[in-house]
């Protein structure tokens, strides 16, 4: 770009302008240092963006929890252990601990009861089936409390549990020993990743 002597002018007049108002501030003390910052820093998060502070679909969470049935009884926790980690929106825990830990902020700890239809729903008895021992693997010596893993048409799979051997024939519940129970849940949020 040429610079003709009108520019080189007229940018001298704006370099000069600015100059003046810059130590007519500088005379009038702290505030326009102060009103300055707050304007840079304003720009600043602008430009980089703001890392929100609470739990939001889509971030990354680590939490500690204590999962308590109905009569107090603890049936799992992963404090002293490595903490639960998971994204929330993506499906991966039941729908009722999902919905406790959005909006909580790092350091938050609450305890939320999740009824049977947002946690792992109601049983459902046609997944009970009784076979006989002939029918499990060859290898297989059924104990109650065992878990087997069938595969399914749709490529999905099932957990069997043995909840009863009676002579020859076995019982297989299909149902997570959680179905159809209301589930207290001590929980702490320990960290964010933001999406």
């Amino acid at each position: 770009m040429k610079l003709n002597k009108k520019t080189c002018s007229g940018l001298l007049i704006i370099l000069l302008l600015g100059t003046m108002l810059f130590a007519a501030g500088c005379s009038k003390g702290t505030s326009t240092t102060t009103v300055n910052t707050k304007l840079i820093t304003t720009s600043t998060s602008a430009i980089t963006g703001s890392v929100h502070t609470t739990a939001q679909t889509g971030d990354t969470v680590k939490v500690d929890y204590t999962l308590k049935l109905a009569d107090g009884t603890v049936f799992d926790t992963s404090v002293g252990k490595t903490p639960f980690q998971f994204t929330l929106g993506q499906k991966q825990v039941i729908p009722g601990f999902e919905n406790a830990v959005l909006g909580m902020k790092v350091g938050d700890a609450k305890t939320v009861t999740i009824p049977a239809a947002d946690a792992y729903g109601p049983r459902d008895e046609s997944l009970v089936q009784v076979v006989q021992k002939s029918k499990l693997p060859q290898d297989t010596e059924p104990q109650v409390g065992m878990q087997l893993q069938s595969s399914n048409a749709d490529g999905s799979t099932t957990i069997f549990t043995i909840t009863k051997i009676d002579g020859t024939a076995v019982t297989l519940d299909g149902n997570s020993p959680l179905a159809g129970k209301d589930l207290t849940f001590d929980i702490k949020l320990l960290e964010i990743a933001a999406k």
